[in-house]
């Protein structure tokens, strides 16, 4: 069976991964962009965007980690737009009209509405569904390949306390922002249920990495 993976998911010191005040104009509210930093010098990034600047050390070997063998996404409805996106029937997500996904993105959403095929290969579609039954209809689209899930932090935890995520790579910014959207919260005694290991990386990141213990 193909396995459930998180790639680059950043948090803070205190464990948020989004800030408080979220907005169009502040997808990650009062953090800003200080929990991503870290990507954007490295050679992953830019060739996201079709350059070959960068750097190719281990911030770039975990972040290249993102996009190996993934056949479908999950991700929220925060993930996908700004609180109130559903309220625009015309919007369609924070990447234009190119994504960069290329596979099925399964958005979670109280409210649904008809999928959307993008350039580039990525259908948005949405469901309102328990985190089994989203994993059930993407490993379906994934067709053997394996499922990214996107964030943000509230599904992510949601997967994890229902024993769905195979592998997950949380990267922790040395920074506190105190308020937001903390990845933790419920998620006691994770050590029992999963491997953990840690790389501390020059930039002054700390990637973890969560691979369930096979029973």
């Amino acid at each position: 069976m193909s396995d459930v993976r998180v790639h680059n998911f950043s948090i803070s010191l205190d464990g948020f991964a989004t800030g408080a005040g979220q907005s169009a104009d502040a997808p990650f509210g009062h953090a800003g962009e200080r929990l991503h930093e870290w990507m954007f010098t490295t050679r992953f990034w830019h060739e996201m965007g079709g350059g070959r600047e960068g750097g190719t050390g281990a911030d770039h070997a975990f972040a290249a980690m993102h996009s190996a063998g993934i056949g479908a996404e999950i991700m929220g409805a925060g993930k996908f737009g700004p609180p109130g996106w559903q309220d625009d029937p015309d919007y369609k997500g924070a990447w234009g009209p190119n994504p960069p996904f290329h596979t099925p993105v399964f958005v979670l959403t109280h409210r649904p509405r008809p999928s959307i095929e993008m350039e580039g290969g990525t259908t948005y579609h949405f469901l309102d569904a328990s985190p089994a039954e989203a994993l059930k209809k993407a490993r379906e689209a994934a067709d053997g390949k394996d499922v990214r899930l996107g964030g943000g932090a509230t599904m992510i935890r949601d997967f994890v306390a229902e024993g769905l995520v195979d592998h997950m790579h949380l990267v922790q910014v040395p920074i506190v922002l105190g308020r937001g959207v903390r990845i933790w919260d419920g998620l006691e005694a994770i050590e029992d249920v999963y491997d953990i290991e840690a790389v501390s990386t020059p930039s002054g990141v700390t990637h973890l990495t969560f691979t369930a213990k096979r029973r």
